[in-house]
C-alpha cells in the first residue's frame, strides 16, 4: 500500500483495518470528497494493528503548500472527534494567524446543516482569542493552540496531537508537547510541513524524515511529495510531481504566484517540496577533520572544560580544550561515561579537581547538564553558562578554525563517540543571522562529545581567565 505520486512513502508496520472508510462517508455528507492521494494518506495513518492500537503513531507529511494536506488531516480529526467519545485533540502552529485560518475552516466544515448532529451550534464553538475550541455533543473537543504563545503547558491525554507548520518545530518546543499525550490512550501524533529553510528550528521535522528514512522508525508513517533536486523551476512537470493538486485544484496561477513571492530557494522548498541536502548529510568538513587529528596534544597550552548530557541523560561528558598563545587549540573528549552506571556526581569532582588551572568551565543554558550547576557552584567552581547566541558563535568558531587548521584532536582509536558526533553530526539554524548549531540526525546518534568539545573551545577562546601557564594533566 503506497501513495500514488509520492517521491518518498515509507509504511509502519503491522497494518491490518483502516478507518478510511468512515472517513469518507462523514466528509460525503458533508458534500466533500478526497483525491486518491489524500485517500491513501488517511488509509495509512487510520490503519490498525490486530490489537487495535494505530500502526502509524507518528504521521510525518513532507508536502508542499497548496495541496490540499489541511483539508485532508481537518476531516481526519473531525472524524477522530466524532468517532472516539471524549478525545481531546490539540491542533498546534506555530503562528496565531495560520491556526486561526484553520479553526476558521474547521468551523465552517462542522456548522454545515448536515454536520448539526456533531457539533452544538449555539455552544460548541468557542472563539475566545488564545481559547479557540470546538466541542462535539460526545464529549470529545478539537483544541487550536499557537506554540509561540507557549500555550500547550496544562494539556493532558491528548488523544491526537497535529504539529502544523512542523518545519518550523524546534527540539524544544516538541520536547514541551510530547508530555500532554503520556497518559492517552492510544495516542497519535501528525506532522505536517515543508522542508525546513536554513533559518528555521526544523531540527524535530528533519530527524523525523532521517529517522524514517533510515528504517528506524516502524511505528512511522512518511510520505514525501517533491520535484526532482535538479528541477527546473518553471517545469510545469515538476510541479505536477511535487503536487499531488496540480492542475485539477491548485492551478498555474496558484503556482506562479508562489514562484514571483517567493525566493528562489523558498519556491524550492514551499512549493516543489525540496530538501536542503545539509538536512540529513553532515555539515563537519571529514578531510579536514582527518586532517587535523595528531597522535598528542602540544604542552603548554590553557585549559579549559565543558560539560553535555544527551537528551536521554544516559550519558554524561567532559570536553577539554588547550588554548596556545599562538591561537591554535587542541580538543579532547576527556571524559564519557553512563549515568546509570556512574552517576553524575563523578564529573563535579573531577571538574573541582582542576580548576584551579582551567580557564573556564563550561555549560549550556539548553543543555540537561545544566542541572549539574548548583552541585559545581556549590564546589566552588565559576560556571560559564551559554546560551542560543553564543552556541551558535562556537560552532562557528570551531568549523572556521577546523577549515584554517588552527585545531587538532586526538585519532579515532581513542576518541570513538567524538569521532561519530562529528561524522553524523547536522545544523540547525539558529536565529536569522547565519548563526547554526550541532543537530542530531536521529534519536539514536549522540553528538554531546561534539557539543562539550565546541564549548570547551568556547570557553578556552573567550575566557579571561588565566589561572596557571604551568603544565599539568588534565584529567
Amino acid at each position: 500500500m503506497l501513495v500514488d505520486g509520492a517521491s518518498r512513502c515509507i509504511l509502519p508496520e503491522g497494518m491490518r483495518t483502516s478507518g478510511e472508510p468512515s472517513l469518507n462517508a462523514l466528509a460525503a455528507v458533508a458534500g466533500d470528497r478526497f483525491d486518491d492521494w489524500q485517500r491513501q494518506i488517511n488509509r495509512i495513518l487510520l490503519a490498525k494493528d490486530d490489537e487495535g492500537f494505530w500502526c502509524a503513531r507518528n504521521g510525518v507529511l513532507s508536502i508542499p503548500r497548496q495541496t490540499g494536506k489541511t483539508f485532508d488531516i481537518e476531516w481526519l480529526a473531525i472524524h477522530r472527534a466524532a468517532r472516539s467519545p471524549g478525545i481531546r485533540i490539540v491542533w498546534t502552529a506555530q503562528h496565531f494567524s495560520v491556526l486561526h485560518d484553520t479553526f476558521e475552516d474547521m468551523c465552517s466544515r462542522v456548522l454545515r446543516p448536515e454536520m448539526g448532529y456533531l457539533v452544538d451550534p449555539e455552544h460548541g464553538i468557542s472563539l475566545a482569542a488564545g481559547k479557540e475550541e470546538i466541542r462535539f455533543r460526545n464529549g470529545s473537543r478539537i483544541f487550536f493552540r499557537a506554540r509561540e504563545r507557549g500555550a500547550l503547558r496544562g494539556f493532558k491525554k491528548v488523544g491526537l496531537l497535529v504539529v502544523d507548520e512542523a518545519q518550523i518545530l524546534s527540539d524544544a518546543a516538541k520536547a514541551s508537547m510530547l508530555p500532554t499525550q503520556n497518559r492517552a490512550y492510544n495516542p497519535q501524533t501528525i506532522y505536517m510541513g515543508t522542508p525546513p529553510g536554513p533559518h528555521d528550528m526544523g531540527e524535530a521535522f528533519t530527524r523525523q524524515r532521517a529517522k524514517a528514512c533510515a528504517g528506524r522508525a516502524h511505528s512511522t508513517f512518511y510520505v514525501e511529495f517533491s520535484a526532482d533536486r535538479d528541477a527546473d523551476p518553471l517545469n510545469e512537470a515538476q510541479w505536477a510531481k511535487a503536487n499531488p493538486s496540480y492542475p485539477t485544484h491548485t492551478t498555474r496561477d496558484a503556482i506562479l504566484e508562489l514562484y514571483d513571492g517567493l525566493t528562489l530557494d523558498d519556491f524550492r522548498r514551499e512549493a516543489l517540496g525540496i530538501w536542503d541536502e545539509h538536512g540529513t548529510t553532515s555539515v563537519i568538513d571529514q578531510a579536514k577533520w582527518d586532517e587535523a587529528t595528531v597522535d598528542r596534544r602540544r604542552d603548554g597550552g590553557v585549559m579549559s572544560f565543558a560539560l553535555d548530557m544527551n537528551p536521554a541523560r544516559t550519558r554524561l561528558t567532559i570536553g577539554a580544550c588547550m588554548r596556545y598563545d599562538d591561537d591554535t587549540a587542541h580538543i579532547e573528549l576527556a571524559e564519557y561515561r553512563d549515568t546509570g552506571h556512574d552517576g553524575t556526581m563523578w564529573a563535579v569532582n573531577l571538574l573541582a579537581g582542576v580548576w584551579d588551572k582551567a580557564a573556564a568551565v563550561v555549560v549550556d543554558a539548553q543543555s540537561p547538564a545544566v542541572s549539574l550547576l548548583p552541585e559545581l557552584q556549590d564546589a566552588g567552581i565559576t560556571v560559564t553558562v551559554t546560551n542560543a547566541s553564543d552556541m551558535g558563535k562556537a560552532c562557528g568558531r570551531f568549523q572556521d578554525m577546523l577549515r584554517d587548521g588552527a585545531l587538532t584532536h586526538l585519532p579515532e582509536r581513542r576518541q570513538e563517540p567524538l569521532w561519530t558526533a562529528a561524522r553524523k553530526a547536522t545544523s540547525r539554524a539558529i536565529g536569522k543571522n547565519g548563526l547554526f548549531g550541532w543537530q542530531r540526525p536521529d534519536d539514536d546518534t549522540d553528538i554531546s562529545p561534539l557539543v562539550a568539545c565546541t564549548l570547551a573551545l568556547h570557553g578556552a577562546m573567550t575566557s579571561r581567565r588565566d589561572p596557571t601557564r604551568e603544565e599539568g594533566a588534565w584529567y
